[in-house]
């Protein structure tokens, strides 16, 4: 089996034992990265070694003792910089998205519902540089009546997911997409003209115009060979994405890749993770600084790559 160059983790001090879940975000300007850890509710700011230790309440050991305390410290799932503002917004689990100012502190809540409608489980997000506005998805209702069984999901065909904006000037929130099957990764392009957004049910990238002669208006920009994640844009405009190949037949399986598009919708590379995750779902790539950072919820590590770049071979089948 074809296999990626050398891989180097943890990237950052994260305890195993602790069996923290990651996912990540870059501040340019701070030239430091950012860590969500799910199951202490945490948001790390590291330089490579160095981290904010949270209260004894929090510790991760203390949650999976007594899972009520989610609620209680939190259960980070998305965040991203807006650069010009140093801002960090956030998606937790329980109080939907949240701001963080520059120099760190106490997280807010921003958003709960929208005109009286309740969200239903928020899961990504990404800001626009430009104008500021907040892009974030709801992946849809399926996921609290079925959380755990993934066959029903990924067969349910549910399309209850939204896309939706917060504008941090005005304060307002808006529905600007319904109808997205299990919407769990968005990413505003860099010229700020269209917003992208993965469904993990319907394996498929949709492409959403926000300015333009399309404005206000969707299309499918690429169907999928397996169930995606989190989309990251590089600093040229392309975007990586997971793609998490999974079978029930005859038994469950999974074969996790990262495959990187253009805006226009075109597969320019896929990466093959399988040797180093095996079978494990993986739920971010990201490409920084000539490395790859690959996160996922069911790992207590950041694998960090560093390539001799060269394309893998892949087919889907």
């Amino acid at each position: 089996m074809p296999t990626n160059s050398e891989l180097t983790r943890p990237v950052c001090a994260l305890r195993k034992e602790r069996k923290e879940k990651p996912a990540l975000a870059n501040n340019c300007r701070w030239k430091v990265a950012v860590v969500q850890v799910w199951e202490s509710g945490r948001v790390l700011i590291y330089k490579w070694s160095f981290t904010r230790k949270s209260k004894e309440l929090c510790d991760s050991q203390a949650i999976n003792r007594n899972p009520l305390l989610g609620a209680t410290c939190g259960r980070p799932l998305a965040l991203e910089f807006n650069h010009q503002t140093e801002n960090l917004f956030i998606i937790d689990a329980f109080r939907g998205l949240m701001i963080v100012g520059p120099k760190g502190g106490l997280a807010i809540q921003l958003s709960e519902g929208i005109d009286g409608v309740p969200l239903d489980v928020l899961d990504a997000l990404d800001v626009d540089q430009e104008t500021g506005a907040v892009f974030y998805t709801d992946v849809g209702s399926i996921f609290l009546s079925q959380p755990s069984n993934m066959t029903m999901i990924l067969g349910s065909g549910d399309t209850s997911g939204r896309l939706l904006k917060y504008d941090p000037r005005t304060k307002q929130r808006t529905v600007v997409l319904t109808g997205l099957s299990g919407p769990n990764g968005v990413a505003v392009g860099k010229d700020g003209s269209f917003v992208l957004v993965s469904e993990y049910i319907g394996s498929r990238i949709i492409k959403y115009w926000i300015k333009g002669p399309k404005a206000n208006t969707s299309e499918i920009l690429l169907n999928l060979t397996g169930n995606p994640d989190n989309i990251k844009r590089t600093k040229d405009g392309d975007f990586w994405v997971p793609v998490n190949i999974q079978r029930f037949i005859p038994r469950q399986s999974n074969f996790p890749v990262g495959q990187k598009f253009n805006a226009e919708g075109k597969i320019l590379e896929t990466m093959n993770f399988y040797e180093e995750y095996n079978e494990t779902y993986i739920t971010e790539v990201h490409e920084h600084l000539g490395s790859f950072y690959v996160a996922s919820i069911y790992t207590d590590f950041v694998g960090v790559y560093k390539f001799r770049r060269r394309k893998v071979p892949f087919r889907g089948d």
